[in-house]
């Protein structure tokens, strides 16, 4: 039996998912998380063969869980399942380890496939997703210019920026500037819309 940890946010997709999985002779849903933190802890208490998780959760999203599965559960494979993602996201899965990379839109009974061919180290990344990675390009921001805009979205304060990062307001107001540039954005709201639909943050 593979066994398979399940990690999404929305509890009627993760439900769905469980049961659809339930049908498979060979899979075993021996877990299920909401957040980041849980599908952590789910982990760690039931040593999954697979972790299945949604890339945007609360708490840490599905990339930083894969990344630090690969230290804290290394037998456990980890895979991704999103309903949106851009290039920056794909290339920090594949950094973190990530050996599944697939939209929700995905039929169970693929998934189930998927999760097969990660189990035995085989890799499945969608080809679509693949293909906008790939035309979206390199991002031409320096890793501290991703993470001011990453933490200005949804109209942070530059104070509060500031504070979350050990900077000066005049230090983040400067990575800021130079990330708006860069990306042609009037301003660090417009900036931080630009890199996310690219799939820099």
């Amino acid at each position: 039996m593979i066994r398979v940890l399940l990690a999404d946010d929305e509890h009627l997709i993760r439900g769905a998912l469980a049961s659809l999985l339930a049908l498979e002779d060979d899979i075993l849903v021996v877990a299920e998380a909401g957040t980041g933190d849980e599908a952590l802890a789910m982990a760690r208490a039931h040593r999954p063969d697979v972790a299945v998780l949604d890339l945007q959760m609360p708490g840490y999203d599905g990339v930083s869980v894969a990344a630090r599965l690969r230290d804290t559960v290394p037998e456990c494979t980890s895979m991704i399942v999103t309903s949106h993602a851009g290039a920056g996201a794909l290339k920090r899965a594949l950094g973190a380890g990530v050996r599944g990379f697939v939209p929700k839109t995905v039929s169970a009974r693929r998934l189930a496939e998927i999760i097969r061919t990660v189990h035995t180290d085989g890799r499945y990344v969608d080809h679509e997703l693949a293909a906008d990675a790939i035309a979206a390009g390199e991002s031409p921001l320096t890793p501290r210019e991703a993470e001011m805009l990453s933490l200005a979205e949804g109209g942070v304060p530059v104070a509060e920026i500031a504070s979350r990062a050990a900077l000066s307001p005049g230090t983040v107001r400067n990575y800021l500037s130079a990330a708006a540039a860069k990306l042609g954005a009037e301003n660090r709201h417009m900036a931080a819309r630009v890199a996310r639909e690219r799939g820099w943050l």
